[in-house]
């Protein structure tokens, strides 16, 4: 995915900007039963008709329909008609999925891909959007998701040794408390630093703890096709996300402000090291002493999406790349007070000008066409249920009895005269237990204790 570049950011342009460029791509709404998030089966099978007791490489599948084909080892699975449906049952499909009436998508050859409404939610136009498929650095959407609201972007972190040396595409921290928390979000977003990912994690109590928290917000915002094994996509064993969860999360980030402003930002300082002050100054070859103007405190970073200052309203989100991932990008553009998200997976080559002419389609059909699905909101959190012994006794005789009864499940009118005695029997039973606390504390008071 890159090289690290901990030496001080390794390579700086004549004009200071840190340049990355190898670590992007290469050249009806109602939800339902939250499906098995286990690998589904591969092959075929009747759509809408469950598969019970079936093991498919060591995991049981258990009333999930499936249907679909593994795609050259990047794609887990086919979809099944339980993920479909998140987001509408025509979602369930793997080919293109357009409204009638208007002009297709445009071609693209990305395995899969999805166009919505970011305002409204609307999904205009898709590609197997439930399909299974390596995230690569796009998942780092989630990470700030996550974290944002989490970590105060003013704290000063010092990353760990394993932070500064982790693989792949990195913005070269070192293991000193020069960074801010905003420092780091910056290079998360702009230059895919998976070692700030990283960085990140560890202020939020360590990289266990962070994916235990990505992934329970993936099921917030019933992102259910998705699980994070790594906070920066790098691949890993069960990893893995579609195209329909990343703009599910990738709206998520475009209501918080510091994730608008961190994808939209084109080129930023970020903190580096001092020289050290004992190093000798380096000598001309005549001899004479060289001049040297003092090292910057920070050199700067330039966003790798490089459809920001080209394509219009464009405002950023995230690319990523590995070599079994493939190529994928989360793109949100703004027109005339309207948002168009678009999200590309494991796409063989160079996707910059496909995405824009898919976000131009999208801004075309807007409100033109009946959507083809829907972006669901984030599940509700559960309220919890009610109690017979939080229900207040009601001055009216026998008017509580017909609250707690109700809450017990029981037909008050069943219950007649007698329905007063639950609460006549609560009643004693808590000033039983309030006399018998205070009588063993009155016993194990010896003469030294202590009043008041």
């Amino acid at each position: 995915m890159g090289t690290n570049l901990r030496a001080l950011a390794a390579t700086v342009t004549t004009t200071g900007v840190l340049t990355t460029a190898l670590l992007c791509a290469p050249p009806t709404a109602n939800a339902r039963a939250v499906p098995d998030l286990a690998p589904r089966q591969t092959g075929t099978a009747t759509l809408g008709t469950a598969v019970t007791g079936t093991t498919v490489a060591g995991t049981t599948v258990t009333g999930t329909a499936v249907t679909g084909a593994t795609v050259s080892g990047t794609a887990v699975s086919g979809t099944g008609k339980a993920n479909g449906a998140i987001g509408g049952d025509r979602l369930a499909g793997r080919g293109i999925i357009r409204p009638a009436g208007i002009k297709p998508p445009p071609k693209t050859e990305a395995s899969a891909y999805v166009i919505a409404d970011a305002d409204t939610g609307a999904v205009l136009a898709a590609k197997d959007p439930h399909g299974h498929y390596l995230p690569a650095s796009t998942l780092k959407t989630l990470t700030a998701v996550t974290l944002i609201p989490r970590l105060d972007k003013n704290r000063k972190i010092k990353p760990s040794e394993e932070a500064c040396n982790v693989e792949g595409s990195a913005v070269g921290i070192v293991p000193e408390p020069i960074y801010k928390v905003d420092d780091l979000f910056r290079a998360l977003l702009m230059v895919s630093g998976n070692d700030a990912a990283v960085a990140l994690a560890e202020a939020n109590g360590g990289v266990k703890k962070t994916l235990a928290d990505m992934n329970k917000e993936a099921r917030k915002l019933q992102a259910y096709d998705t699980v994070a094994k790594t906070p920066n996509g790098l691949d890993a064993p069960g990893q893995r996300s579609s195209a329909y969860d990343l703009a599910l999360i990738a709206r998520a980030g475009l209501a918080l402000p510091d994730f608008r402003e961190y994808i939209s930002t084109k080129v930023a300082k970020f903190p580096a090291p001092k020289e050290d002050p004992k190093k000798k100054k380096k000598k001309r070859r005549d001899d004479a002493e060289a001049s040297e103007s003092p090292a910057p405190a920070y050199y700067e970073m330039a966003n790798h999406n490089r459809l920001l200052g080209r394509y219009k309203g464009m405002l950023g989100v995230k690319n990523g790349w590995t070599s079994k991932a493939l190529g994928s990008f989360v793109g949100a553009a703004k027109r005339d007070g309207h948002t168009i998200l678009v999200v590309i997976m494991h796409h063989p080559g160079s996707f910059w000008d496909e995405v824009a002419k898919l976000l131009d389609w999208g801004f075309a059909a807007r409100g033109k066409a009946a959507p083809v699905g829907q972006l669901v909101a984030p599940a509700p959190d559960p309220k919890p249920a009610s109690s017979p012994l939080a229900v207040r006794a009601s001055p009216t005789p026998g008017g509580a009895d017909v609250g707690a009864a109700r809450a017990r499940g029981e037909d008050p009118a069943s219950n007649g005269a007698g329905s007063t005695t639950p609460l006549v029997i609560g009643g004693g039973a808590v000033v039983v237990l309030a006399l018998g606390a205070y009588a063993l504390r009155r016993r194990r008071r010896t003469p030294g204790d202590a009043t008041g």
